[in-house]
């Protein structure tokens, strides 16, 4: 007996250590602060990476990573950012973003989860230090979307702060969220603002606004200013979704998961994201059209959050915390300089789907308390970081206030992330549409003849049911009405059984979208992210 328990706790023991082990090798492990090292042999490493900044070409400073007790040799590093460098430099402080890449010289090195580069936000803009963790948890509970979590940086043992450690949208962000990882990659950004302005004019060019996926004519060079190609081609595919997305709204989902869209705009419009596509610079997205043809957004560069960017795109003047905290649900619905939201939010159900995922996400973290726990949980697990950072561009006493209420950030008023969002959900569960209950779905049931497959839900209440469903993980969500049994085939309102029967090849996964007026009801829930699997 004494045998078998000294075995079990010796295995008990183990199995702790090998979990401790994981954690510790997990680069974005958000219940872990990483201790990131770099050396460079030149003592002027700064200016020189200053010099690359502003030539603005790709090339990088060598030098060496410590992480985890192993040392990473030829890495290359090189400053990033737009306002998070060139503000900070100007203000002269050395807590400047940076980009690491592992492989720059040695293509086959990499850390030991296969990352191959670092990027280092510095917390700008954003006294709390929670802004960008926060908003990716919450992003990647509905759609595909970076980790996220926090390192103290060193250089040539040089304490320069705390950091946002954030997983690059890169091939392997790829792979492990599409299989796959050679198909057309755009970054949707404006390389220059400044030279882009409120678009872009040629011969042969139609205006433009930022990277907001307007159709700007049939020559790629109208596109090169607000795009940036990840892959070796892909001007043909992004010119053929604006044209679609502007001229031919009946076919978008033949060239983009929808589903995935109305995600990105609710959240990016209940947390008040407008650093990104819904706001006035349209920017901070990728879209990735994996081999099957098909277009995801993915979404960005969240330092900004909870309304660190005031401007909506809808004027030149910046939100009031009350504005912001009032702002449509519907915000650039009719605005035909913002195509994704206007051409997929004019089409009926997909616009019912929009408001059910507002709806979703609001109830999900805001409506109850988890967001304040999760913010505050953060929090404490950095406190001492924050507080120890000579760097920080803030007062420690706003990291702790700005929580709840507005402080300074530099010349900028951020407002407090509870303040705003205390509003913000009462301003959204107060809209009638929020209000309104969709009908009632079942757990819906599959089951396999030698050819078929049959799909079967009993809903209550329901106008029309639809079927979402993918021969596979890649490519077109296809839509179908499911048939009313219980009225013959009659799909007119009423409590029933509805069915959908497909060649068993056709279909691998799916989701069932119950309509009734102006509400839908989705299973699963997290619909998109979540589906249920055919047995």
């Amino acid at each position: 007996m004494f045998k078998t328990a000294f075995r079990l706790s010796l295995a008990i023991f183990c199995m702790l250590i090998l979990i401790n082990s994981s954690l510790a090798q997990d680069i974005y492990n958000l219940n872990v602060v990483k201790d990131i090292k770099l050396e460079f042999e030149e003592e002027n490493w700064a200016d020189v990476l200053d010099s690359l900044k502003f030539v603005g070409n790709k090339e990088r400073l060598i030098g060496k990573l410590k992480l985890d007790g192993v040392t990473y040799d030829s890495v290359g590093v090189r400053y990033k950012g737009n306002s998070s460098y060139y503000s900070v430099k100007k203000s002269g402080s050395p807590k400047l973003p940076f980009n690491i890449k592992i492989n720059y010289v040695d293509k086959k090195q990499k850390l030991p989860d296969g990352v191959g580069s670092i990027k280092l936000s510095n917390v700008f803009r954003d006294p709390s230090f929670i802004r960008e963790a926060l908003a990716y948890e919450i992003a990647r509970e509905y759609t595909a979307a970076p980790r996220c979590n926090y390192a103290r940086l060193y250089v040539n043992d040089v304490y320069m702060g705390l950091y946002n450690n954030v997983e690059s949208i890169d091939s392997k962000f790829l792979m492990a969220n599409f299989g796959e990882k050679d198909g057309i990659f755009i970054k949707c950004d404006p390389s220059d603002f400044a030279k882009t302005g409120k678009g872009t004019k040629g011969k042969n060019c139609d205006t433009g606004e930022y990277s907001s996926l307007q159709y700007q004519g049939k020559d790629s060079v109208c596109y090169y200013p607000n795009y940036e190609l990840k892959s070796d081609d892909g001007w043909k595919d992004i010119i053929a979704l604006t044209n679609v997305l502007e001229n031919e709204s009946n076919k978008i989902h033949e060239y983009l998961d929808v589903n995935e869209t109305l995600w990105m705009l609710a959240f990016n419009n209940v947390l008040v994201n407008l650093d990104s596509y819904s706001g006035k610079l349209s920017h901070n997205y990728y879209m990735y059209k994996d081999s099957l043809g098909i277009f995801h957004p993915l979404i960005w560069d969240l330092n900004m959050a909870f309304g660190g960017f005031r401007y909506d795109g809808s004027s030149q003047v910046p939100l009031s915390t009350e504005k912001m905290q009032q702002m449509s649900m519907f915000l650039h619905y009719k605005n035909t300089n913002r195509p994704l939201i206007q051409s997929v939010l004019s089409n009926s159900l997909y616009r019912k789907l929009y408001v059910h995922h507002v709806k979703t996400i609001l109830e999900d973290y805001f409506t109850s308390s988890k967001y304040k726990s999760r913010a505050e949980a953060l929090q404490r697990q950095i406190d001492y970081y924050v507080k120890s950072d000579e760097n920080k561009f803030y007062p420690y006493e706003d990291f702790k206030a700005n929580l709840s209420k507005t402080t300074k950030a530099g010349k900028v008023n951020m407002v407090g992330i509870y303040e705003l969002m205390d509003g913000r959900a009462q301003k959204l569960r107060s809209h009638p549409l929020l209000a309104k209950t969709g009908p009632h779905i079942n757990p819906p049931q599959s089951s396999t003849s030698e050819d078929l497959t049959k799909i079967t839900v009993r809903i209550s209440s329901a106008e029309k049911v639809y079927i979402f469903y993918k021969a596979g993980d890649l490519g077109m969500t296809n839509k179908k009405l499911m048939k009313d049994d219980g009225e013959d085939g009659d799909r007119t309102a009423g409590d029933g059984e509805y069915t959908f029967e497909i060649e068993k090849s056709k279909i691998k996964k799916y989701f069932i979208v119950s309509e009734a007026d102006k509400v839908v009801n989705t299973s699963p829930k997290k619909c998109g992210k979540e589906y249920h699997t055919v047995k």
